[in-house]
């Protein structure tokens, strides 16, 4: 295996960055860490707590006594808030509609791209996504995927996911909206906003299947790895 091999995955809301890391990551035998739900878990922890995004002293303490961690499951990997099994509850509109004002906070992303970064440099191979993976997380990264698909296309998943998993009773409509709300806000935040590395490939998943996604994605790290080994 090629050491410390990083796959970095960028891109908007429900453009499929994590059943495809997930994907990748099984298939490589490397580690997948979820960045989006260590921001939510943050997110969710806030809101329990009563602390508003401004608040930043606040967030800071609480940052400082949060655990976030992963457990591979047979239901798929479950993530924990110290201690406590939160994969569900993450996923819920009330943190859906918060993460992203969390996520912004500069001292929220440093403390948690630490984190990352720090599980990422003991890893012989790791995939990772998220919004700022390839720009700030993983610079140097072999691969850089930036995925895209249209806002309907990304609608229409993300409605499907909540009607299959009784996450929400949301209109396509109103989810629609809420993903062209949530891009402009990651589009155009003052911390790490969302968009492209220089050296990413764009790769618009609009109509393709996952399957076919897939196979894109593993032709082009393959690629990527062939030119690694030559270089050695």
């Amino acid at each position: 295996m090629t050491q410390n091999f990083q796959i970095a995955i960028d891109g908007p809301a429900s453009s499929g960055k994590s059943t495809l890391a997930k994907r990748l990551a099984q298939h490589y035998g490397y580690i997948y860490l979820d960045t989006g739900a260590m921001y939510r878990c943050l997110s969710l922890a806030a809101s329990r707590a009563g602390i508003a995004p401004e608040e930043e002293k606040t967030l800071k303490k609480l940052l400082e006594e949060i655990e976030i961690s992963f457990q591979a499951s047979d239901q798929g990997q479950l993530v924990y808030l110290n201690g406590e099994e939160v994969t569900r509850a993450i996923r819920e509109d009330q943190v859906s509609n918060l993460v992203s004002y969390y996520a912004a906070i500069p001292l929220v992303r440093q403390e948690l791209v630490k984190r990352q970064q720090e599980i990422a440099s003991c890893a012989a191979g790791i995939v990772m996504d998220g919004r700022d993976i390839g720009t700030v997380v993983l610079p140097q990264a072999q691969v850089k995927i930036y995925l895209i698909a249209s806002v309907h296309e990304r609608a229409k998943r993300r409605y499907l996911e909540n009607q299959d998993r009784q996450y929400s009773d949301q209109s396509l409509e109103e989810i629609e909206e809420e993903i062209r709300q949530r891009d402009h806000y990651d589009m155009n935040r003052e911390e790490s906003p969302l968009r492209p590395a220089l050296d990413a490939v764009h790769v618009d998943s609009s109509e393709l299947t996952i399957e076919e996604v897939q196979e894109r994605l593993i032709t082009i790290i393959d690629e990527k790895k062939r030119e690694k080994a030559e270089n050695i």
